[in-house]
């Protein structure tokens, strides 16, 4: 049976319909056949929980008529989103109640991707994952399962880690694309903590952003629209200065005081010119400089070695003359705007420019922006977020078998000589699977994440994923990768189950969401966390013994302790039971309000500095080379050259560990594909884990009045040499593939530059994501950021033409 927009809108939106849905034979035209708008409501109840639509986790209260979810709001406790929600938040009911749910766990009978599908108990499939989990660690082969999830940091992602600690795998790999505005790895070179950075936009006078997509998919998303009015209009008398950084004029940009676009991948040089202005005139913090930071003058090493710092980089190396070239922009305006930001204190530089090939260092120059004026740790500046104090985990029991596994080799390839500061590349499995490099993967769980649509060129994984003899997803909906699955095991949706959730870095003191089911759940489906511990027990042995705990419930329940022992912040009880009731009743629990000016927390570096030179950086590679000259019996100095080249780095000697600009590499010759292929993320659809919401759909470009398909943004005058009008369909064709979308011609895309959305393209995920629009990392070249390990996703170049 097909179903209208319009019928599904209907019955999501109407609360008889929604009980009527589930209380009747599940039929939707016999739920609809039911409503009566006078019908008086049954016994209603408002249960607070945590939206999981996207990493923000804002607060929400869901109101439940007789056992039906019928309407969400913003839960005005919880202080991220203080009663108010986004356009996704709201569309939440079309996950609950979207007919393509998964209704129970399937075993594959067919060939993969063909659809064919048998139910199975959860007994069954249980055992089923179980003895193939059992042959792995029999056979001594516990390293090649691999764990690929999405969780963000919280209890589901320490459990997936734990089990795969366990189990005896090393390879637990993350796959992300969210805009978070700032790089871990830059605080943790620099700062010493590997974590986004928090930010006191309460009291910011200037924000000078790199290509930070804050009005439309900046996490969190709320707490981001929030700031941006305080800070054009909250503060009487105040009104902060904003200044939008980047190659395409985006909603950010239309909003800002001021645009300057960019040529793609100069955002480093920028930012190092506007330092050398700072830093010339003498406009920088002394007293930050001075007492808190290290590198920044010339130094002596205690061997006696003689060190440029970065006052001294910048001022040899990044004339705004030399940077006007690089970057496009006129040299006056360099000037004016690095001096505007050094004097409107407090003032933040944001950079969200780590989509480059040569994003890490990039990133550090934007972050050097911000100790240069003081804005590190004070009111109005950079803060660093501070995590719920949790019960440690105890330890896990590790048996030989264990032990064994985890000192292999990790099959992306992290933390090696190729990406060496990476914590997880996912998009580097489809070549190590293929060649069996350094060994084979046996099998694969899936857990929040789609790699056959969220990867660069994801024909790769197409082509890799037939070799894996065991594939397992946790996915509630079919997605695109669950389609090829051997097993789904479907998770519940968060309105149905236990989950918690940390508050992605902003306000800087502790918040901790409750996600609690505010209703039954629909269907025979399951806690992901709840069958993770079930297959310990399954698998018995010193697994069962690292999870003694009976279900995810219990779990929470023990890492919430600690919390409740600490007796400070929004729940204060005499017992753990009144804890835990309260915290059910909220919803949420914090402790305001933020401490600035703990150094020992903010700077945890050796030094207790920020470091204008990491020497964190360069320890690192430093010991790498050293373990790799004696494994081959050469010398260190060889072994750092040769590993430069492989990086793809042109510094050399200090200039390396220091903020610096390297020329950004691109996917295609200019000469054959003249636009620079620029991708972003809209506030509905995100990366395209909300396409299979029809409101969401229905308002997906909405700044352009565009809905349920893609487009391509082409700069007029560029569209006219070409012949292509407005409306007109077109191929975007990359050295990867090519394919079509909807021109757009828009006065606001540079010259050079084509800009595309994500989100849609999907080839599976339910009838209202499945083939709506295209999806732009079918052609995005598989190039990277090497030495951080981050995906270039804005280093591939493109040509056009009607289609």
């Amino acid at each position: 049976m097909q179903v209208s927009r319009r019928t599904f809108l209907k019955l999501a939106g109407v609360s008889a319909a929604a009980a009527a849905l589930y209380e009747s034979s599940g039929s939707i035209l016999s739920a609809l056949s039911l409503i009566d708008e006078t019908t008086p409501p049954g016994e209603e109840v408002w249960a607070p929980s945590v939206c999981q639509l996207c990493p923000a986790g804002c607060g929400i209260l869901v109101r439940v008529i007789d056992d039906a979810a019928v309407k969400i709001e913003g839960n005005p406790l919880n202080p991220n989103n203080q009663g108010r929600l986004c356009p996704r938040g709201q569309a939440g009911l079309q996950i609950l109640y979207n007919p393509d749910r998964i209704e129970g766990p399937l075993r594959r009978v067919g060939e993969r991707g063909a659809g064919e599908w048998q139910s199975i108990s959860w007994d069954n499939a249980i055992k089923l994952a179980a003895g193939k989990l059992k042959d792995l660690r029999d056979n001594g082969q516990p390293h090649t399962f691999v764990f690929i999830h999405g969780a963000k940091p919280g209890l589901m992602h320490d459990l997936i880690g734990r089990f795969c600690q366990a189990f005896g795998t090393p390879n637990a790999v993350e796959i992300a694309i969210s805009s978070t505005g700032s790089s871990p790895l830059v605080h943790y070179l620099m700062q010493g903590w590997r974590a986004c950075a928090g930010y006191n936009w309460e009291n910011t006078n200037y924000l000078l952003s790199f290509g930070a997509s804050l009005l439309e998919a900046q996490q969190p998303s709320v707490r981001m629209l929030q700031a941006y009015s305080r800070l054009r209009r909250g503060r009487p008398g105040a009104r902060a200065k904003i200044v939008q950084i980047e190659s395409r004029f985006s909603v950010t940009a239309a909003k800002a005081d001021e645009w300057i676009p960019i040529k793609p991948g100069a955002e480093g040089a920028l930012a190092l010119s506007m330092a050398r202005v700072i830093v010339e005139e003498g406009l920088y913090d002394r007293d930050f400089i001075e007492n808190h930071s290290f590198g920044f003058e010339d130094w002596t090493g205690e061997d006696g070695e003689e060190h440029i710092g970065f006052k001294t980089l910048v001022l040899e190396s990044y004339s705004p003359g030399t940077v006007s070239a690089v970057t496009g922009i006129p040299m006056e305006t360099i000037k004016r705007v690095a001096r505007e930001f050094a004097a409107t204190r407090p003032a933040v530089a944001l950079g969200d420019v780590s989509w480059q090939t040569n994003g890490l260092f990039a990133q550090m120059a934007v972050h050097a922006l911000n100790a240069l004026v003081g804005s590190i740790d004070v009111p109005g500046g950079i803060i660093r977020q501070e995590d719920p104090p949790f019960a440690p985990w105890p330890e896990t029991a590790e048996d030989g078998v264990a032990s064994q596994g985890l000192a292999m080799p990790r099959l992306d390839r992290a933390d090696t000589r190729e990406y060496p500061l990476a914590n997880g590349m996912y998009e580097t499995l489809p070549e190590s699977i293929l060649a069996d490099d350094p060994y084979p993967a046996n099998a694969i769980f899936l857990y929040q994440a789609d790699p056959l649509f969220d990867s660069p060129d994801p024909d790769r994984f197409y082509k890799a994923l037939p070799k894996v003899p065991f594939i397992v997803s946790f996915s509630p909906f079919m997605d695109d990768s669950t389609s090829y699955a051997d097993l789904i095991l479907p998770d519940h949706t968060y309105l149905e189950g236990w989950s918690d959730d940390v508050l992605v870095p902003s306000l800087g003191y502790p918040v901790l969401g409750l996600g609690q089911p505010a209703v039954r759940p629909l269907y025979d489906t399951r806690n992901a966390g709840d069958v993770l511990i079930q297959l310990t027990k399954e698998l018995g042995s010193t697994m069962a013994e690292s999870f003694p705990w009976l279900n995810f419930e219990e779990l929470l329940r023990f890492r919430l302790r600690d919390i409740f022992e600490a007796g400070r912040g929004s729940i204060v009880a005499d017992t753990f039971d009144q804890f835990w009731d309260e915290f059910q009743e909220r919803g949420v629990w914090s402790a305001p309000p933020y401490r600035f000016g703990e150094w020992e927390r903010v700077l945890t570096l050796p030094s207790g500095k920020f470091e204008f030179y990491s020497q964190n950086l360069k320890h690192t590679l430093e010991a790498l080379v050293a373990r790799e000259a004696a494994e081959k019996g050469t010398t260190a100095e060889e072994e750092m050259e040769e590993m430069l080249q492989d990086l793809g780095l042109r510094a050399r000697g200090d200039e390396l560990y220091m903020p610096h600009y390297e020329f950004p590499r691109w996917v295609g010759e200019e000469t054959e594909y003249p636009f620079h292929l620029n991708v972003y993320q809209l506030m509905t659809l995100l990366d395209g884990r909300m396409a299979n919401s029809p409101w969401l759909q229905e308002i997906y470009g909405l700044h352009i009045k565009e809905s349920w398909g893609s487009w391509v943004e082409i700069n007029p005058e560029a569209a006219k040499e070409l012949g292509i009008a407005d409306g007109d369909p077109v191929w975007v064709e990359s050295p990867v593939g090519r394919i079509q979308a909807r021109a757009w011609l828009y006065p606001g895309a540079m010259p050079e530059v084509v800009n595309m959305p994500l989100g849609q393209g999907h080839t599976a995920y339910g009838r209202w994501a499945k083939g709506q629009g295209t999806n732009p990392k079918r052609i995005i070249g598989n190039e990277y950021d090497y030495l951080g390990g981050q995906a270039a996703w804005l280093s591939t170049r493109v040509r056009i033409y009607k289609a």
